[in-house]
């Protein structure tokens, strides 16, 4: 009994130690900051004037360092292009190149050097940049062969990807039946798809939904994301509100709930809201779009 006792203590102080460190990450989690640090460039020079920036030491504290323990940090933004002579300042490999520029999603990475055992690491951050107005961001666009190619749906719903975003002219398949009156001759909404289109579609996204979610927030390879900081800069009275998350939990937060067609005859995941791009340069890709701001809701 003695034994069971000690043990139940110990499992008590260490239970109580871990919801202490997450209660304070919470807690960590969302500020409003004087001054105006929305872009990756203002992002990197907090980051790398950590040691009298009191954001970045509340921004390592998240990240789960301590500061007394970090010896060198050098944060760097990642452009949208990557030259592969450019390879060595990221710290990957230049045999997944091409893998590498079609997964990635950090835009800022920093790599920080721990004093015990001059141990190195990496985080790669995503940001995004948020609207006092709560507009949509977008996370991700590319055609439908590549996201055929990513996901690998079959090609029938690739052909009926293609109608939603005029890809395919909907006015070359004369004999196509639909759910309803078509909204624009130039393309077909989700909603005005066959039932049983619908239903496949649908069924393909909740079976994969770990994946898409994944491929669309976190990416893949040596620049993909860990961690998610969203910014919104308060123009009135030149300050800024930041949220810093694990992507984990912005993937369960953004990419979680129901898989469904909205209102509008676009596609839901979750917070995530497909669409056709529209307008130029890209008028018949996908693309996938999020609130940022929704984020700070959960604080």
């Amino acid at each position: 009994m003695l034994i069971i006792a000690k043990f139940l203590i110990i499992l008590y102080i260490v239970r109580t130690l871990y919801i202490g460190t997450i209660m304070d990450r919470i807690e960590l989690g969302s500020r409003t900051a004087k001054g105006g640090f929305a872009n990756e460039k203002d992002i990197c020079v907090k980051f790398n004037n950590w040691k009298v920036d009191k954001e970045a030491q509340t921004w390592f504290k998240i990240l789960g360092y301590d500061i007394e323990k970090i010896d060198f940090v050098k944060a760097i933004q990642i452009p949208v292009r990557i030259k592969k002579s450019e390879l060595d300042k990221y710290t990957v490999n230049i045999e997944v190149y091409d893998e590498l520029i079609r997964f990635k999603k950090a835009d800022i990475q920093i790599k920080i050097t721990i004093i015990i055992g001059n141990i190195l690491k990496i985080e790669n951050l995503s940001l995004k940049k948020a609207n006092s107005d709560a507009n949509y961001n977008q996370i991700d666009k590319r055609s439908v062969n590549t996201y055929q190619e990513m996901w690998r749906f079959d090609d029938d719903i690739a052909f009926w990807l293609k109608l939603f975003t005029g890809e395919n002219n909907i006015n070359s398949y004369p004999g196509l039946k639909t759910n309803r009156e078509l909204r624009n001759m130039k393309r077909i909404f989700f909603d005005e798809m066959p039932d049983n289109k619908i239903k496949k579609i649908v069924r393909f996204f909740k079976k994969n939904k770990i994946l898409v979610v994944s491929d669309l927030l976190k990416g893949r390879g040596g620049l993909s994301a860990n961690w998610i900081l969203v910014t919104k800069l308060n123009k009135s009275d030149n300050t800024t509100t930041w949220i810093l998350k694990d992507i984990n939990y912005a993937m369960n937060f953004f990419g979680g709930g129901e898989i469904k067609i909205s209102p509008k005859g676009s596609l839901s995941i979750g917070r995530i809201t497909m669409q056709r791009k529209g307008g130029t340069p890209d008028p018949t890709k996908l693309q996938f779009k999020i609130k940022p701001c929704d984020l700070f809701l959960e604080g």
